[in-house]
């Protein structure tokens, strides 16, 4: 296997690595020349409903068999492209695409703008692979659209403008308009509000139904749901920006559950009673007549499975699922064609498995152990076998498994090394595999449903050379027992000539979140990994430690944070602190912490309550009052503030300004939408009332992200001044 020959190449490199001259990383290196960034297969995608796929070039989307690796033909061109619209329209131009599912016809998108963080809006276009014709789906002078989708036969897009749905018929190029009430801050049809997007993932709510007559949407009235203001600092008189967040404890929007009859050209709302819940999902059965819509509840441990029926508008539950702290909703549930049996994932027994049930029966478990599901990948209808992902091999790996409907013929598919993400074709007869490890580059192969390995895509050699010229060292994995008796992991990244004699800072890296995994056996956030390398070059060494709270442990290890988020996390962080302590070669008086987002909560929070183990912290973005943040994720942990009160202000790093001992960096973007501003503003409030000393660092108009421009690079070089001043 080509994959095994790479690996046993990268581990006899190992010696070279550590001893050959090396050059000097730069912050300049990492954020202005990208030099760290393994490659991919760009525009890589299934063509559906075939054993083909395709990716992107400059100058073309190619198709490729999967059976062979071999390139069969140019998909689109520039050529073919010339002079279709007035724009100077280029392959390098289209930011997504989708095949129809006969393949005759291609959708693109152009000119993408980012909404939020799962939403865009482009100008969409059908370019017809049988005619040459190339069909707007909506007039440019109307303003860009979101969510084009073809129906099943290809024949229409539906898409989504100014909060209302519409479909194209391409035949006549007609745009028929579905919904008229669409209004920003007001009513939104087929787009999720931000919070559902957000925390649920979700962003397209408006769904096809298989034989393309029917299309059930969301209608959102955020109407009563509080707005949030953010300056904008632009122009002589700076702007306001208002959108809708509903903080923890706050209304949400009110959700209704729509089906527009393309036939008819009618609207009918489904009738379901009025309740503060969330809808997830929906999904149309094969027959097309039936609909299931999934239904959480508010403190999101209660999730039903509704069955409605459009023609007779009846309506029944088919499966629940309930948790004593929360549910985790998976990102996809299978139904299969049989119109009454699904295949899903639960945490029932204490650990993430796969189930299957008929409508109204009790579940059948088919994987079972002290080990994590992560999800299906794909299931092969016609073979009957479902592929997943699990950490059986090993707690900080993922594999690839196969296992038929009756949880028998287990078969593995990768070798238990690293880290894998396969992404099959539609019928689940082969898969593209991205693989790595703590010190491998992504290698991207493709296989066959057995595993066997066709062909290596990209193995990042070029990448692997660049990291033997700057010398990068291995990450090494670790465990240790806390005083609380709880076996903790992690890795760390010692400098190159590390001597075990020698005393060496420390700087924690700290993510920490419910359901997070920062210690994995994959090559993961490779720009913070080059800049820890840069770090280690500089004699310190770098550790990231997961505690209570993340992922891949099962239940009780995860949720044992439930209504008391960030006590546990913060006593495991303060304890990997005690832990390096005890090790020979670490300056016990030189240990810093840092991180962003709930890092940043969690860094603030350690050098908070650690009583001056932690020499120094560095926060972006941070949390700093649970209060101030949405309300589907914090409620899901916290429960709502005026049940939980305790549990929202006893670990607040606002209500712990007091005790800040040792030097603290605080960075923030001023139009974060996502952690407000308002968290770093209230805890300066505290720690100037408390008199505290501290550095802060705010970026004007900047969001969760900071970046853009060269902020990323201006961010990276702070911290890493910050660091070596004060560590």
């Amino acid at each position: 296997m080509k994959i095994i020959k790479i690996l046993l190449c990268t581990i006899f490199l190992l010696p070279c690595l550590l001893s050959a001259q090396t050059n000097e990383i730069t912050v300049a290196d990492i954020w202005k020349n990208y030099k760290f960034l393994p490659q991919s297969v760009p525009g890589f995608a299934s063509i559906p409903n075939t054993d083909f796929y395709s990716v992107v070039t400059d100058t073309a989307i190619v198709k490729y068999s999967f059976a062979t690796g071999e390139q069969l033909e140019v998909v689109l061109s520039n050529r073919m492209l010339e002079n279709k619209i007035s724009k100077n329209l280029k392959i390098r131009n289209i930011d997504d695409y989708y095949f129809d599912k006969s393949c005759s016809k291609i959708l693109f998108a152009i000119e993408s703008e980012p909404i939020y963080r799962r939403s865009t809006c482009a100008f969409f276009y059908v370019y017809d692979l049988k005619t040459g014709e190339l069909i707007p789906v909506a007039s440019e002078e109307k303003g860009k659209q979101s969510f084009a989708e073809f129906s099943a036969d290809g024949s229409k897009v539906a898409f989504v403008r100014d909060y209302n749905l519409y479909y194209c018929d391409l035949a006549t190029e007609k745009e028929i308009q579905i919904t008229t009430d669409g209004k920003e801050n007001s009513i939104l049809n087929g787009f999720a509000d931000w919070v559902h997007e957000e925390e649920l993932s979700m962003s397209q709510c408006y769904y096809w139904s298989p034989d393309g007559n029917q299309i059930a949407f969301l209608r959102f009235d955020e109407s009563a749901v509080k707005e949030f203001s953010m300056t904008i600092w632009d122009g002589l008189y700076p702007k306001e920006y208002k959108y809708k967040y509903p903080k923890a404890g706050e209304d949400n929007s009110l959700v209704d559950i729509y089906l527009f009859d393309l036939k008819t050209n009618s609207t009918h709302k489904i009738n379901f009673p009025q309740e503060d819940c969330y809808y997830p999902h929906l999904y149309w059965l094969s027959n097309s007549k039936e609909l299931i819509v999934l239904k959480l509840n508010r403190l999101q441990n209660k999730l039903e499975f509704i069955r409605y029926n459009t023609q007779t508008k009846t309506q029944d539950i088919i499966l629940a699922d309930q948790n004593d702290a929360w549910l985790e909703v998976a990102d996809a549930y299978y139904f299969l064609n049989d119109n009454k049996t699904i295949i899903f994932t639960s945490e029932r027994d204490g650990y993430n498995h796969i189930y299957r049930a008929e409508f109204g029966k009790e579940p059948i478990q088919l994987t079972s152990g002290k080990m994590e599901v992560y999800g299906i990948c794909a299931i092969d209808f016609d073979k009957q076998r479902i592929y997943y992902v699990s950490n059986e091999s090993a707690p900080l790996n993922k594999d690839l498994y196969s296992i038929d409907y009756n949880g028998k013929k287990k078969k593995m598919l990768t070798d238990g090394t690293g880290w894998n993400t396969p992404t099959f074709n539609s019928n689940a007869h082969y898969y593209c595999n991205n693989y790595s490890n703590s010190n491998t580059p992504p290698i991207y192969t493709l296989h066959d449903c057995n595993g066997k390995v066709i062909d290596t895509l990209e193995d990042n050699s070029h990448f692997r050379e660049v990291l033997k010229e700057y010398g990068f060292v291995p990450k090494e994995h670790f465990s240790f027992v806390s005083k609380d008796h709880i076996t903790l992991n992690g890795w760390m990244i010692k400098p190159q000539s590390f001597n075990p004699d020698k005393k060496y800072p420390v700087l924690m890296y700290v993510y920490g979140g419910p359901g997070s995994q920062e210690v994995n056996n994959s090559y993961f956030r490779s720009y913070d990994h080059a800049w820890y390398q840069m770090l280690a070059q500089k004699g310190y060494i770098v550790v990231c430690v997961d505690g209570r709270g993340t992922a891949g442990r099962g239940d009780a290890f995860e949720k044992v944070i439930y209504k008391q988020m960030g006590k546990y996390e913060t006593i495991d962080q303060i304890a990997t602190a005690e832990y390096l302590q005890t090790l020979p070669y670490v300056d016990k008086e030189r240990i810093g912490i840092w991180g962003w987002s709930f890092g940043g909560y969690l860094s603030s929070l350690a050098l908070f309550k650690g009583n001056g183990i932690f020499k120094m912290a560095m926060s972006v973005a941070p949390v700093t009052n649970w209060r101030y943040y949405d309300n589907i994720y914090t409620e899901r942990f916290l429960q709502r503030p005026q049940d939980n009160p305790e549990g929202y202000d006893d670990n607040a790093p606002c209500f712990f300004a007091n005790q800040l001992k040792g030097n603290y960096l605080l960075v923030h973007g001023t139009a974060d939408d996502n952690v407000h501003f308002q968290n770093s503003m209230s805890l300066v409030t505290q720690l100037n009332q408390y008199e505290k000393q501290y550095e802060q660092f705010f970026y004007p108009n900047k969001n969760h992200f900071i970046y853009g421009g060269n902020t990323r690079y201006h961010l990276y070089v702070k911290l890493t001044d910050f660091l070596l001043k004060n560590l």
